[in-house]
C-alpha cells in the first residue's frame, strides 16, 4: 500500500543516513583527537584503566626527577670523598717519609697540616642543594622515593632508597694516650722472654725473642722498643706502645703492638726484621747479621687514647718525633680506612640510583605503550574507515532522496 502521509522507505534511508553520519562523526573525531577512547562515555572501563595508568606515569615522571636529584647529591659526596682518600693517601706517604731519621719532620708535619685544611674545605663543600652527606652534620639516613607499587586492590605504596651517611669531618675530638707513670720493673704485666720489664733483651742474629702481654688493666700501658743502632743499624731506635683501656685483654694488647710493629715494617719495606702473634705472645725474630736490643718497658694509671668519629684521629698525627712518626703510622690506617669505605658506599649507593631510574624510565614507557594500546586511535584503520563511510554518506543521501520522491509518482494516479 502507498500512502503519501507515511513514507516508510524515506523513514528507512534517513535512520540508515543518521546511523552512517553517527559513524563518520565518531571516525573523524577520533582521526582529529587522535584517541579512540577520549571520555568515559567512549568505553568506560578502558577509560578508567587507561586514566589510573596515565595517573601513574606522571607520578613516575615525578619519580624519575627524584632519583635524579638524589643520583646527584650522592654523586658529589662520593666524588668528595674520594678526593679525601687520595689526600689521606698522600698523608700516609708523608707519614712513611718522616719514619726515616735524616729528614726534616717539621716540615713533613706543615705539609700534613695543609692537606688536612684541604680536607676539611672539600668536606664542608661536599653539598648538593644544601644537602651534605659527609660533613657529620646529621646521623639520619638520607631517604630517596624510588617507586610507587600499586596492589591488585588499588592500593598505592611508596618505596625509598635510604642513603647512609658517612662522616668524614675533622671536628670530632680525640685524645692520645698518655703513657703510666707508675713504672714496673718485673714480669708481672710484661715478660720479655723472662727479662723484667725495663730492661733490655739482646737477641742474637737469626735469633727469635719472645714478650709475653701477662697481665692487662685499665690504664695498663706497654711500650715494645727495638734497637739495633749498635749493629747493622737498619732499623734505628724505634718505640711501640699502647695503653689498654678497660675492654682490653691480653690478646688484643698483644694484637695491638704487633700491628703496630708490622705497620712501621711494611712502610719503610724492611725485611731484616719480622713480627708474629700467638695468644698472647709476641715474637720477634732477627734477621740481620748482629745482635737486636728488645726492650719492653711497662707502667700502671696511664690513660687510654679516645678515638674520634669521622676523620678525627687525624688531629693526632704528629711526626715531629720518632715515637709520634711511627704511631701516625696506625692512625693512618684507620683513617684511610674511613674514607675508603665512605666512598665505596656512595659508589654502590649511585649505582643503585641510577640502576632504579632508569628501570622507572623503562616502566614509564611501557605504561606509555600501554596507554597508548587502549586509548590511541589506529589511523590506518580509521582512514579507510573514514573512505568507505564516506561512499555510505553518499549513498544514503541517494536513498533518501530516491525514497523522497516517491510520493510524486502518485500524483500521476490523478492525471
Amino acid at each position: 500500500m502507498s500512502s503519501i502521509l507515511t513514507n516508510n522507505s524515506a523513514m528507512v534511508a534517513l535512520e540508515t543516513l543518521r546511523g552512517i553520519n553517527r559513524n563518520l562523526e565518531t571516525v573523524q573525531s577520533e582521526i582529529s583527537t587522535g584517541k579512540k577512547i577520549a571520555s568515559a562515555k567512549d568505553n568506560a572501563a578502558i577509560w578508567a584503566i587507561s586514566t589510573v595508568m596515565s595517573t601513574d606515569v606522571e607520578s613516575f615522571k615525578q619519580i624519575s626527577d627524584s632519583l635524579n636529584l638524589g643520583a646527584s647529591t650522592v654523586g658529589v659526596a662520593r666524588k668528595s670523598a674520594e678526593e679525601v682518600t687520595g689526600l689521606v693517601q698522600d698523608i700516609q706517604n708523608l707519614i712513611v717519609s718522616a719514619q726515616e731519621e735524616n729528614v726534616d719532620r717539621s716540615k713533613i708535619q706543615n705539609d700534613i697540616d695543609q692537606k688536612i685544611k684541604r680536607i676539611e674545605g672539600i668536606v664542608g663543600g661536599a653539598q648538593f642543594g644544601g644537602l651534605n652527606l659527609i660533613n657529620g652534620s646529621s646521623t639520619e639516613d638520607v631517604s630517596i622515593l624510588a617507586s610507587l607499587d600499586r596492589t591488585s586492590a588499588g592500593d598505592v605504596n611508596a618505596s625509598y632508597i635510604d642513603i647512609e651517611r658517612k662522616d668524614l669531618s675533622i671536628s670530632n675530638s680525640a685524645s692520645a694516650a698518655t703513657f703510666g707513670g707508675s713504672a714496673v720493673t718485673d714480669t708481672s704485666i710484661v715478660d720479655n722472654g723472662g727479662t723484667a720489664a725495663g730492661s733490655a733483651a739482646s737477641v742474637a742474629a737469626a735469633g727469635t725473642q719472645d714478650i709475653t702481654i701477662a697481665a692487662v688493666a685499665d690504664g695498663n700501658s706497654y711500650r715494645i722498643t727495638l734497637d739495633d743502632t749498635a749493629g747493622d743499624n737498619v732499623l734505628g731506635s724505634r718505640s711501640f706502645e699502647y695503653v689498654a683501656n678497660a675492654d682490653d685483654s691480653v690478646n688484643s694488647v698483644a694484637a695491638t703492638l704487633t700491628n703496630q710493629i708490622q705497620t712501621f715494617l711494611d712502610a719503610t719495606g724492611d725485611t731484616t726484621y719480622s713480627i708474629e702473634r700467638d695468644g698472647d705472645t709476641i715474637t720477634v725474630t732477627n734477621g740481620s747479621s748482629s745482635a737486636l736490643s728488645v726492650q719492653a718497658d711497662t707502667a700502671t694509671g696511664g690513660t687510654a687514647g679516645t678515638s674520634a668519629g669521622g676523620l678525627g684521629n687525624l688531629t693526632l698525627i704528629d711526626v715531629t718525633s720518632s715515637t709520634g712518626a711511627t704511631s701516625a703510622l696506625t692512625t693512618i690506617q684507620g683513617v684511610l680506612d674511613t674514607a675508603i669505605d665512605a666512598a665505596a658506599s656512595f659508589g654502590s649507593a649511585q649505582n643503585g640510583i641510577e640502576d632504579q631510574s632508569e628501570f622507572v624510565q623503562s616502566l614509564i614507557d611501557s605504561l606509555t605503550t600501554g596507554v597508548g594500546a587502549l586509548t590511541d586511535t589506529d589511523i590506518e584503520a580509521a582512514s579507510a574507515k573514514l573512505q568507505a563511510l564516506q561512499v555510505q554518506q553518499q549513498l544514503g543521501t541517494q536513498a533518501l532522496s530516491i525514497a523522497n520522491s516517491s510520493p510524486q509518482q502518485l500524483l500521476a494516479l490523478f492525471r
